[in-house]
């Protein structure tokens, strides 16, 4: 099954899109705020149906491409967490409310998969044309490895900006205000856009950046076009439902970003040694082939899920973990209910979250506490939260209940 045929690939890309207008027309039409327990539920399902595909290329394409399959899947995965952070200070940045936020995360997605799409055709082009682009795919995930481990101790709470939103700001002419989950509206008498069309290009424009990360990496555990392909898809299909379910885990994880380096870094090591193996450039080893060992497709699949479960493990053991967590959700959740949330509905729900964030605060050891106490611009914006808070219940817009200081 290394070949794969027509009806199998339109068959695949059938069900894809199957998935994609069935995630739209249940779950998305209808805007709403996704609970636990339904975003646990079809995350597990989107996950089993990743799993039993996989299962299947085992059986009938063998243990090999069942390997680079998983391989590829759990890398992506991985990879897509990680795009959540950024994708949580999208959503934040452009103040979207909760109910809209599975709209605006599925078509970005949406087209997320069809510029990686081409990202992968253009990627096994390349490769069949020219040997030496294993050396420079490595050379990209090393030095991605590199600015993830240079990055890990930068303020994670700036909003992002990046080329792509930039030129969507400049050529989108978009309201100041939402309405609705529409994508136009009318104000003055004239048609105008709303931001919602704006953060949805921002969010699939920056999951293509990503892309330039992504794409080499999994070329690097798997050269099967086809497995490449559904490896992608499967990771950003369930990604929504992802997105929700760990909402409140994603500042936990304070090593994910050592965990993916060291990932890339061994896929970027994987591809390197692959060039040299089949070495024709010039000017290294006279274009001879280097007799070097490459790293089997089954070890790089046991050190990247060993790698995982290391830090996730760390990042919830550890108290800084904790604290960070506890500090950016109050941070976010205070943001949410002063500035975004302005439905009844939720506004009482961001509140209880915050106070249990405040929760989590006073739980931490004193050093933590006092660190967060000396963030004076955090502490303004708990308080601020609180007495807003106050004028809603007696307005009788919320509901009350009991409000500890913060720290």
């Amino acid at each position: 099954m290394r070949h794969v045929s027509g009806l199998v690939w339109l068959l695949t890309v059938v069900g894809i899109i199957a998935l994609l207008l069935f995630d739209f027309f249940v779950h998305v039409r209808r805007a709403h705020v996704p609970g636990l327990r339904e975003a646990a539920l079809w995350t597990s399902i989107y996950v089993s149906i990743a799993i039993l595909f996989g299962v299947g290329i085992w059986l009938f394409g063998g243990s090999t491409m069942g390997a680079e399959y998983f391989a590829g899947y759990v890398t992506e995965e991985a990879l897509s967490v990680d795009n959540l952070f950024v994708f949580l200070l999208l959503l934040g940045s452009f103040k979207v409310p909760r109910a809209d936020q599975q709209k605006v995360l599925l078509v970005g997605i949406a087209v997320s998969l069809v510029a990686r799409t081409a990202f992968i055709f253009l990627g096994a082009a390349l490769i069949n044309s020219f040997a030496w682009i294993f050396y420079l795919f490595g050379l990209i995930l090393l030095f991605t490895a590199g600015n993830l481990v240079r990055g890990t101790g930068e303020a994670e709470e700036e909003s992002p900006d990046n080329i792509v939103i930039r030129l969507a700001r400049r050529v989108l002419r978009t309201s100041d205000t939402y309405d609705g989950d529409k994508l136009v509206t009318y104000r003055d008498g004239h048609r105008v856009l709303t931001p919602m069309l704006l953060v949805m290009v921002a969010i699939g424009g920056t999951d293509i950046l990503f892309a330039l990360d992504s794409i080499p990496a999994i070329f690097g555990l798997t050269q099967n076009v086809y497995l490449v392909f559904t490896a992608t898809a499967f990771s950003l299909l369930g990604l929504r439902q992802l997105y929700f379910l760990i909402d409140g885990l994603l500042d936990r994880l304070v090593y994910l970003s050592h965990g993916l380096s060291a990932i890339l870094a061994l896929i970027g090591v994987k591809l390197i040694l692959h060039a040299m193996h089949q070495n024709n450039v010039p000017f290294i080893n006279d274009g001879e082939h280097i007799g070097v060992q490459e790293i089997p497709t089954l070890a790089s699949l046991a050190i990247i899920v060993g790698v995982l479960l290391v830090t996730v493990v760390a990042s919830l053991l550890s108290p800084r973990g904790r604290a960070r967590t506890y500090t950016a959700v109050a941070r976010r959740r205070a943001t949410e209910f002063l500035e975004v949330e302005k439905d009844p509905r939720y506004c009482d729900e961001v509140y209880h979250k915050l106070l249990d964030a405040e929760a989590g605060l006073r739980a931490l050891p004193e050093r933590h506490r006092e660190r967060v106490r000396a963030q004076g611009e955090l502490m303004e914006l708990l308080n601020r939260a609180h007495r807003v808070h106050e004028e809603r219940v007696a307005a009788g817009s919320c509901f009350a209940r009991p409000e500890p200081s913060a720290t």
